[in-house]
């Protein structure tokens, strides 16, 4: 079965022809152009569509998006990368295009469901993942159900507050598991810092202040650089606290990160990996496996598509 996948972004449009068994059959990509207005970027998403799918019959839309998604009726009720979206019926205007069924997901959530159909999680019925971009993006899966709650926003456990009085988070709120542990977040505190340790290999490798990305940080404290190293205690230690807590609520056999953090591999994992088990309950333990998501830049493509499989196997 062959559907599109969108991953709709702030400065691209990603689309792509994927096959349900084979994974991603044909890619396209091009600007969102997000300034230019809702419906140049919708038209940009339809010439995206067209693209990919030339020569090939196809049998519904996937599309991923930031924000609060009203899942059932495909209107995006508030993204923070469209400011004009509030309560935009992106679903209804491709669908007319195409005359295909559109499916539309959080971006998150769309890639928990990548995971389960295409990667680390596929077969798996107890599961977490989470996302450590810009913001920390999650997604569960219990006893075979896709959770999404009441009103199909949820979860959003990068918003839990792990940190009494800690860092002012996008939410309003302090001490979020992303104020702390997002790529963004750890590049900040990295540019907080940097004035006190001129001499780091941080700024090294950025070239300057407003370069430094997490990345940068990963690969200073691989050379014994102090401020990285502890930097990536700090952050370690609090996602560490936050996914031992996510192991007593929701108890899965796995626990599997993506996002652009997660490029760090083993100097992000192993410490994270030893320091959960201090967090854990005996009896919890050797009962999850944290794994690296290996979708990479696919991810969103492939996640928007399984929400259109996901879609109409739930139809």
């Amino acid at each position: 079965m062959l559907v599109v996948g969108v991953d709709l972004g702030g400065i691209e449009v990603k689309a792509g022809l994927v096959d349900s068994e084979k994974g991603i059959v044909k890619k396209y990509i091009s600007k969102t152009e997000v300034s230019q207005g809702k419906e140049k970027v919708v038209k940009n998403i339809c010439k995206a569509i067209e693209e990919v799918s030339k020569g090939y019959s196809f049998e519904a839309i996937g599309i991923g998006s930031p924000g609060s998604i009203d899942r059932d009726s495909g209107i995006i009720r508030f993204s923070p990368n469209f400011p004009e979206w509030n309560d935009f019926d992106l679903g209804k205007k491709i669908s007319e295009v195409f005359n295909k069924k559109v499916y539309i997901e959080n971006d998150a959530n769309a890639f928990t469901l990548g995971e389960w159909y295409f990667d680390k999680a596929k077969g798996c019925q107890n599961f977490i993942t989470l996302t450590l971009g810009t913001g920390v993006g999650s997604g569960v899966v219990s006893n075979g159900t896709f959770i999404t709650g009441a009103t199909g926003i949820g979860p959003e456990l990068g918003h839990f507050p792990i940190v009494p009085d800690g860092r002012k988070c996008g939410c309003e709120n302090n001490g979020c598991v992303e104020s702390h542990c997002s790529s963004k977040s750890v590049a900040n505190i990295a540019k907080e810092m940097i004035c006190k340790y001129p001499e780091s290999d941080i700024l090294k490798l950025a070239g300057d202040i407003e370069s430094i990305e997490s990345l940068h940080v990963f690969k200073a404290a691989e050379k014994g650089d102090f401020l990285a190293k502890d930097i990536i205690e700090r952050t370690t230690e609090v996602l560490a606290r936050a996914i031992g807590g996510f192991i007593h609520v929701f108890n899965p056999e796995l626990i599997v990160i993506g996002g652009g953090m997660s490029k760090a591999g083993d100097a992000l994992f192993v410490p994270l990996r030893n320091k959960v088990l201090k967090y854990v309950m005996p009896s919890f333990r050797n009962t999850y496996k944290i794994e690296q998501s290996t979708l990479v830049e696919n991810a969103g493509i492939l996640g928007a598509a399984s929400a259109a499989f996901f879609g109409m196997k739930g139809e």
